[in-house]
């Protein structure tokens, strides 16, 4: 058969009946007939040496360690005879390896200070670039001195810098190098930057009417071979200058084709949200909860807190229950020794607790911090000293997002929570209904932080920015009574852990049931009609956001309807 023949009988494949993969073989095997049609064609003039048209000097890159600059220059060498080779397997003629032409143009130095228009030129536009990296993931608090300098260099003009990973710096760099130029970037990065106040610490500044997310692949954990390696969950995401074609959305067994890609990494429309101090729909003050900050030294464990009360019953008043994250979920105790300011005589006259109390003064006082030097003098004081005259509603600050609802619960006055969790102090219930609600989980699920692929819950970004409409007594009170009646369904499962009751798996069925009525109460403050998918509930929950944050009036907040 004929090259023509050939080129005539290949079926194309229309850009609306996309493959499974883009890049599989509709291209391979096209390029594998013109090739060797090609060669056939030209036999006396060997053009099958030139064909690939790719040569080490159109190589470039960056490295900041001089070792690794020279093997990445032999990496190049071997790569170019490994193609050779497979080049001469499939025409039978190649170029040859040796004698060593020039290598790929690898710049020893510190990618985050040098110009990289002068280390890879654009003067052609009609060349195009590829910029890949897998840059160093040093989060917002673990960043070494040169590190830090480096972030001030490149981010001098971004405000709350320093709340973004050192990784930041190659996507807002690369942002610039490609603008308005024949290139397009992918770099590999911690999921981070595409979760919590990074999203609009970051992607503000880079996603804009020039630049867009032309492809990702979706959170993916990452390990290699390497004795006792750490599996981080990575994020591959690819810039370009904006055009009108659709945008790739990667995930583990799938390709979705979109219109746009947003700064979470999902299809909807380019918002990102920002963390604030006060409540955009007028809830009330979400608290982090007690930080010890003792050593050791005011906490409790169950024996002895049973050995100090056998001794000293008189100590009762000054032992309160201590509850953070993982023991509330999980159904665990512990105590703390909880003392106010005209009781610390009185408390100081029971040994146990004087011992104690010489602990955290050792602890505090030998710290290098200056305010925790200065809490030396009250070491008979938690840090913080939030508490609650009658009952308090408790929020985990980390939960698996395996759970179609985050765990919220019910405190007393003799219960005190510590800084891994967050607590609404001496509210009202139906508070409860709506942090438990599913409306409220699409918003977290979509702005939250992450900690691996769990939720990091935050106050100021997911509780603060929720958006939720002024509702009348009567709709409290129907939210109150669906709240009721999913607590008093735990009550019937005591012997269960919270972990246990909102495992996807076990969720006993009257207590799905009580959550998906509950659903449905809050969903109608919304809006009358009901929602068709999570979605349109997503969408409209970011335009209420849009409209509120920007301070729009009651009357305005109307045109939800229409979504």
């Amino acid at each position: 058969m004929s090259l023509l023949e050939k080129l005539k009988n290949y079926k194309y494949q229309k850009p609306e009946e996309k493959p499974k993969n883009p890049n599989a073989e509709y291209l391979d095997s096209f390029k594998r007939i013109v090739a060797r049609g090609l060669s056939e064609l030209n036999k006396n003039l060997n053009l099958q040496m030139n064909l690939s048209g790719i040569y080490l000097k159109q190589f470039y890159g960056i490295e900041i360690d001089d070792f690794a600059c020279e093997i990445a220059r032999l990496s190049l060498w071997l790569a170019e005879h490994q193609m050779n080779c497979k080049f001469k397997e499939e025409f039978g003629v190649t170029r040859p390896t040796l004698p060593l032409t020039e290598s790929g143009h690898i710049k020893c130095g510190n990618a985050c200070r040098l110009n990289w228009e002068e280390v890879c030129p654009k003067e052609d536009d009609s060349i195009e670039i590829y910029l890949p990296s897998n840059p160093p993931y040093s989060g917002a608090r673990k960043q070494n001195l040169k590190q830090k300098q480096d972030m001030a260099i490149v981010f001098n003009a971004v405000d709350r810098y320093k709340d973004l990973d050192y990784v930041s710096c190659w996507f807002y760099l690369g942002k610039r190098y490609i603008e308005n130029a024949n290139a397009k970037l992918a770099f590999v990065s911690t999921n981070s930057i595409v979760q919590g106040q990074q999203v609009a610490l970051l992607w503000n500044n880079i996603i804009d009417k020039k630049t867009e997310i032309h492809f990702a692949y979706e959170s993916f954990k990452w390990s290699n071979n390497a004795k006792n390696n750490a599996a981080v969950v990575c994020v591959i995401i690819g810039l370009a200058n904006r055009c009108d074609k659709d945008k790739k959305l990667y995930s583990e067994t799938s390709v979705k084709y979109v219109k746009n890609i947003t700064g979470y990494l999902t299809d909807k429309q380019q918002l990102c949200v920002s963390q604030t101090k006060k409540s955009i729909s007028g809830f009330p003050k979400m608290c982090f909860g007690n930080m010890p900050n003792d050593g050791g030294g005011l906490i409790l464990y169950e024996t002895e807190k049973d050995e100090i009360l056998s001794r000293h019953p008189e100590s009762k008043k000054f032992i309160k229950k201590l509850i953070g994250s993982k023991e509330f979920i999980n159904g665990t105790t512990r105590y703390c020794i909880w003392v106010h300011e005209q009781d610390v005589n009185e408390a100081m006259n029971i040994p146990p607790f004087k011992e104690r109390f010489q602990k955290t003064y050792e602890h505090r006082i030998n710290s290098k911090d200056k305010g925790t030097q200065k809490l030396a003098q009250k070491p008979w004081k938690f840090r913080d000293t939030n508490e609650t005259n009658s009952w308090s509603i408790i929020i985990p600050e980390v939960s698996t997002s395996r759970r179609n609802y985050i765990p919220v619960g019910i405190i007393d006055s003799n219960t005190i929570v510590t800084n891994l969790a967050f607590a609404i102090y001496n509210t009202e219930l139906y508070y409860f209904g709506i942090l438990t609600s599913h409306m409220h989980m699409l918003w977290v699920n979509a702005v939250a932080g992450r900690l691996g692929t769990g939720y990091r819950y935050s106050s100021e970004l997911c509780w603060n920015t929720f958006p939720f409409p002024k509702i009348t007594d009567a709709q409290k009170k129907k939210i109150e009574l669906y709240t009721s009646n999913i607590l008093e369904i735990r009550e019937k499962y005591f012997n269960k852990t919270l972990a246990e009751l909102y495992d996807p798996d076990k969720m006993p069925n009257d207590l799905a049931e009580a959550h998906h009525d509950l659903d449905l109460c809050i969903e109608s403050c919304y809006r009358k009609r009901p929602f068709e998918n999570d979605d349109q509930r997503l969408k409209y929950l970011f335009k209420m956001y849009e409209l509120m944050s920007s301070g729009a009036k009651d009357e305005d907040l109307k045109q939800l309807e229409l979504l």
